[in-house]
């Protein structure tokens, strides 16, 4: 679904006097992704990716972006100041400040809309306001980017752990968090963790091991059996990576063995069930048919990770760095609580107990969640 959606050519803008007109102005605006409408939690959310290149000769600023729906443009959310430079990144390498578009550049503002229920539904578009960075920083208003989101029903997988307390690290802001790179290892630029989350099993001070934490043994999910998380069939494992003993004696592995031991399920309907970071000793192999529930693997420690964990994404095809990720809902789980921040969590702190604990149904878990899925 990678669409070219609109090239905005700007070279002598009405009423910006001549010095505008000097300067051979160009935006190219692409939504490369169909956008998706996700529950995430309890409130919906417009997930998607606003792609922006540079061709001018001197660099653009964007001061604001307004997300708008319907035919009517009605305003969706506003991006601006520090929340505007938070969302956007910069292709290559980092700049002091993000809202600034180099010449050649590109930048991609990653877009998490809350979508409230009065809102009018249709296709969306963007208003951009932008400057002309080091020139004489008159500034000037396009509009542009329209896309229609994707209104197929999101997959609802079933738990791809069981019991708990587990916690749903994963972060849409992080700089270098699944959400936000692009590998372009096939001929194209794809973001296969757009939805991935990393499963970290607690207890209830937040710690993630008994006994000498080294040793990921230790650890409280190593070993855990890994589900399908739908009927489907085996496509792709990778089983021949050893667990390192320790943790601090864990290899450094390039990009190519970076998932480690993996799993791939096809559950139909060009959806890749993708589980990566697991213990040697895979139950299942190519071509297997699986049923909902069934164990085809054990959370382990292999690859490019800091500690045992369960990596889960699901992708439009059955790769590894070459494909999209796509959107899903988890059919129960049960909310215990949530770290404020992914920096919390890291530290290892006590999670936040939910006031009462409830059974969520077909939502996507917001981030840093703690949850007990069904099962021991």
């Amino acid at each position: 679904m990678r669409i070219k959606l609109l090239v905005l050519v700007l070279s002598a803008l009405a009423g910006q006097g001549a010095a505008t007109a000097q300067v051979n102005q160009a935006l190219d605006i692409q939504v490369a992704e169909t956008p998706d409408v996700v529950r995430i939690g309890a409130a919906d959310q417009l997930v998607y990716e606003l792609h922006l290149t540079n061709f001018a000769s001197l660099p653009l600023r964007l001061d604001q972006l307004v997300v708008k729906v319907g035919d009517k443009g009605t305003p969706l959310k506003t991006y601006a100041g520090d929340e505007l430079a938070k969302a956007i990144g910069l292709v290559g390498p980092v700049e002091p400040d993000a809202r600034i578009i180099p010449p050649g550049r590109r930048a991609v503002v990653y877009i998490n809309a809350p979508v409230m229920a009065d809102l009018p539904r249709g296709g969306i578009s963007h208003e951009l306001t932008l400057g002309k960075a080091g020139a004489d920083g008159a500034s000037f208003t396009i509009s542009g980017g329209t896309a229609t989101p994707e209104t197929t029903a999101l997959a609802r997988l079933s738990p791809p752990l069981r019991g708990g307390p587990w916690v749903a690290v994963y972060d849409p802001g992080m700089e270098r968090g699944h959400r936000r790179v692009f590998y372009a290892t096939e001929g194209s630029a794809t973001l296969p963790g757009r939805f991935a989350i990393d499963y970290m099993k607690v207890d209830t001070k937040g710690k993630l091991s008994s006994g000498d934490a080294n040793i990921p043994a230790n650890h409280y999910g190593f070993g855990a059996e890994v589900l399908a998380v739908a009927d489907g069939t085996i496509v792709a494992v990778r089983d021949d990576v050893p667990d390192p003993a320790t943790i601090s004696g864990r290899p450094r592995p390039g990009i190519a063995d970076a998932s480690g031991n993996f799993v791939m399920l096809d559950i139909g309907g060009g959806r890749i069930a993708t589980y990566e970071h697991m213990k040697q000793g895979a139950p299942v192999a190519v071509g297997d048919r699986v049923k909902v529930g069934q164990v085809v693997g054990f959370l382990g420690f292999t690859g490019q990770a800091s500690a045992p964990h369960l990596h889960f994404h699901l992708a439009d095809r059955a790769s590894i760095l070459g494909a999209e990720g796509q959107p899903y809902v988890v059919t129960a789980l049960t909310r215990l609580g949530q770290y404020a921040t992914i920096e919390s969590f890291s530290r290892r702190e006590a999670w936040p107990p939910a006031d009462r604990s409830e059974t969520v149904r077909n939502s996507f878990p917001p981030p840093n969640l703690v949850v007990r899925f069904p099962g021991d």
